[in-house]
């Protein structure tokens, strides 16, 4: 009987071993059917990863790519004051209607605003008077010259005579022309006075409203007409940048409303005075608008340097971004790949990307960062 168990035994331990094997050659086969994986040993501490099949990522050498030194600044779009108008009221009174209003495009010669003036009266009152001792003095004039040729008076009464309606004609001109400066008819007097745009442009300040009271000739201006056609961009630029802006020279404006725009500005001031409390000089730049540029808008002026910076570029798909910082993959070994982190630069095109710092020319990097970082995440 214990030989009979002892028997039976052995059968069963000889079957769980040619079963075993079996499975272990099926297990072979298949593995040798599969394309090979990738392994990856994370070393997270030192930044490495070693991998099993480093064929299956490409690498690539930073190049070298050299452009002009650049500045960057910021600035706002302020109106040309040589094609800034004040419109000032040449009467004294109280404004009774206004037909313009801030921001408006209006024409050289339309009316802006009304105004009822006591100045009218006063001058209407000159002009009147002068008109009347005109024609007393002629009068006189005449009657003089008569009394010359019959010898009744001597010259220098007919000369005392005749200057007197020499002087009579200036009053009357002054007076006249004084009402028609206020803008009054001379045969339709009125106490309204019409204010008029003296040129065409956009109102860009408004200093009265209805029923306000303006006083002439003193500021504020009731309105200011500019020509926007033209405008100035003001810049603040550091003390130690200011050796790289140069008069007459061109700037890239850029646009936040209009990042497809890059306009021209030309460079025709450099103050001479600095903000003492920042240490920027004001730059101007004028600048064609195309019809895009408002008054106060923010911009970025982009000047350009006479010296050539060496920049490093790499393609663009190996960059990555993680956690609003950019990393590149340097091999170190033939199958270790180190994590570096870089600072990324502006495209240089659709794929290719500069490096500000964190490689140099000749530094080899994985083509496809992010196939490599998907693989250590597996």
């Amino acid at each position: 009987m214990r030989y009979f168990l002892l028997l039976q035994f052995g059968f069963a331990m000889l079957s769980f071993v040619s079963l075993a094997g079996c499975n272990q050659r099926a297990r072979a086969d298949a593995k040798i059917e599969e394309p090979p994986s990738i392994e990856i040993e994370h070393l997270h501490r030192s930044g490495l990863v070693t991998v099993d099949h480093p064929e299956q990522f490409s690498v690539v050498a930073a190049r070298r790519y050299e452009i002009a030194s650049e500045l960057n600044v910021t600035g706002t779009v302020n109106a040309d004051v040589s094609r800034s108008v004040p419109v000032i009221s040449l009467a004294s009174g109280r404004v009774v209607e206004i037909d313009a209003r801030l921001g408006d495009e209006v024409k050289k010669g339309q009316l802006l605003f009304r105004v009822r003036s006591a100045d009218i009266a006063q001058a209407f009152s000159d002009y009147r008077k002068a008109v009347a001792s005109e024609q007393l003095t002629k009068v006189q004039l005449d009657r003089a010259k008569i009394l010359f040729d019959k010898g009744a008076i001597a010259a220098k009464d007919l000369e005392v005579a005749k200057n007197a309606e020499d002087t009579a004609k200036v009053d009357l001109d002054t007076t006249a022309e004084h009402l028609r400066v206020l803008g009054s008819d001379l045969n339709h007097p009125t106490g309204i006075v019409d204010v008029v745009a003296p040129v065409s442009g956009l109102i860009t300040d408004q200093q009265i409203t209805g029923a306000a009271g303006v006083q002439a000739l003193t500021v504020p201006n009731p309105f200011t007409i500019s020509d926007l056609s033209h405008v100035w961009i003001i810049c603040d630029v550091y003390e130690n940048n200011l050796a790289e802006v140069r008069l007459n020279e061109y700037a890239d404006i850029h646009l936040a409303a209009y990042p497809d725009r890059v306009l021209k500005g030309k460079i025709s001031n450099i103050s001479p005075i600095l903000d003492p409390a920042i240490r920027t000089g004001k730059v101007r730049l004028e600048v064609e608008n195309p019809g895009i540029l408002r008054l106060g808008m923010f911009v970025t002026a982009t000047f350009h340097g006479s010296t050539k910076e060496t920049h490093v570029t790499v393609p663009a798909s190996a960059v990555l971004h993680l956690h609003d910082r950019d990393w590149v993959y340097v091999p170190q070994t033939a199958k270790i790949y180190r994590r570096v982190e870089v600072r990324g630069g502006a495209m240089i095109a659709p794929d290719k990307q500069e490096i500000e710092s964190g490689l140099r020319p000749g530094d080899k990097v994985v083509v496809d960062a992010l196939d490599l970082q998907n693989a250590t995440e597996q």
